[in-house]
């Protein structure tokens, strides 16, 4: 089992160096799986828009929902991520090298989300690396047992780990 998470210190920072690890990752013939998510700040309130990108091909699908500015709770809309995940199942019952989860949610925590399609790579030894944020990492650690790496949050170490695995 090979499994393995990165967490940058800045908002939105794991989002950016898994989007660039993926391209490299496709470039070099890397058959990839997952997600990888692409924020886009808005100009009228304080939220950007959360999308992901569903490896390897797409589509696109936006997982944030507008819930207005004085807005304070979660804007992830389920929806949109269970079908983010049901498309990632689906692409990994096919011959993959590696599966990308974006981030390692409030979802997953409680047990639903992406869950299902991390436990069914690591059944047929494909490697995963999952982003992690501070508010779910227990959660993380806990679902992984003592299997979890943790690895820098920068590209070559990140390559480095999907090369070897």
């Amino acid at each position: 089992m090979k499994i393995a998470y990165t967490l940058a210190p800045g908002r939105g920072e794991t989002n950016l160096v898994l989007l660039e690890l993926a391209k490299d990752l496709e470039k070099s013939g890397k058959r990839l799986c997952g997600t990888v998510q692409v924020d886009t700040e808005r100009e009228k309130d304080h939220h950007c828009d959360m999308d992901v990108l569903v490896l390897p091909d797409g589509p696109t699908i936006r997982i944030s929902q507008s819930l207005g500015r004085e807005s304070r709770g979660c804007r992830l809309n389920p929806d949109a991520l269970e079908n983010a995940v049901g498309l990632t199942e689906a692409e990994l019952e096919k011959d993959v090298d590696v599966l990308i989860v974006n981030k390692f949610g409030k979802h997953e925590a409680d047990g639903r989300g992406f869950r299902g399609a991390i436990a069914r790579a690591l059944e047929k030894n494909v490697p995963v690396l999952v982003g992690a944020n501070k508010l779910n990492l227990d959660a993380l650690r806990s679902f992984c047992a003592d299997e979890l790496e943790e690895l820098a949050p920068d590209l070559e170490t990140l390559r480095a780990w999907v090369v070897s695995a």
